[in-house]
């Protein structure tokens, strides 16, 4: 079974896909953190942020491997260097390199064949996984998925510095040509602004269980 659950950036789509899939005995994989990752090679080998092309050559020459939750690139574990601010400010304009994408969708498919699985991000229920089981759209406000990413202490900006970043990453996961953020007409849309991660689960299981 494929649970895909969509989502703009900071609406805790990671903390609740990774504790229903424990719950639910599914696997987890953050379609996110495959983009971050190609973001954090390109960074680290100092190539140019802006040149597209070189990005997706990153892309497709990146020996990525998926170990449960954990993300590594030539046996080196880039997991908690995923949601620094440099990445932070490049891998929404990188995750929006078509090419890019489709070599990650492509991954997605090939990884999840056979498997019980939640799978998370911006496209999910709309391109990678159209048929999923079950599709789930979480949403909140910018003001709160601003505060609830300072909360998690990865980064050093203000709550309002979070805040702009937040609105840009919206904008371009929205306008992407290929992959754009949206609802898809059959995902079942919750709003977590007032809810607490244990409620949020609990109505994602229940949606779940009722596939």
């Amino acid at each position: 079974m494929i649970v895909a659950i969509d989502g703009p950036a900071g609406v805790g789509k990671s903390s609740v896909s990774a504790r229903c899939a424990k719950e639910m005995g599914f696997v987890y994989l953050n379609s996110g953190n495959l983009y971050r990752a190609i973001t954090r090679i390109h960074l680290d080998s100092g190539n140019d942020p802006v040149a597209n092309d070189l990005v997706v050559a990153t892309a497709r020459d990146a020996n990525i491997e998926l170990v449960g939750a954990r993300i590594l690139s030539d046996g080196v574990d880039l997991t908690d260097a995923l949601h620094q601010d440099d990445v932070d400010a490049w891998v929404a304009q990188h995750s929006a390199i078509v090419p890019v994408r489709r070599i990650i969708v492509e991954m997605l498919r090939s990884v999840t064949i056979g498997l019980d699985v939640i799978v998370e991000g911006r496209d999910i229920t709309t391109v990678v996984f159209p048929d999923a089981e079950m599709k789930i759209f979480l949403d909140a406000s910018i003001d709160v998925r601003a505060q609830r990413r300072f909360d998690q202490r990865s980064s050093k900006k203000s709550v309002e510095e979070l805040k702009q970043n937040i609105a840009m990453r919206d904008a371009i996961d929205t306008s992407k040509e290929e992959g754009n953020l949206q609802i898809a007409p059959d995902a079942r849309y919750i709003d977590t602004s007032d809810l607490t991660i244990d409620q949020v689960c609990a109505k994602v299981i229940e949606l779940i269980l009722s596939a």
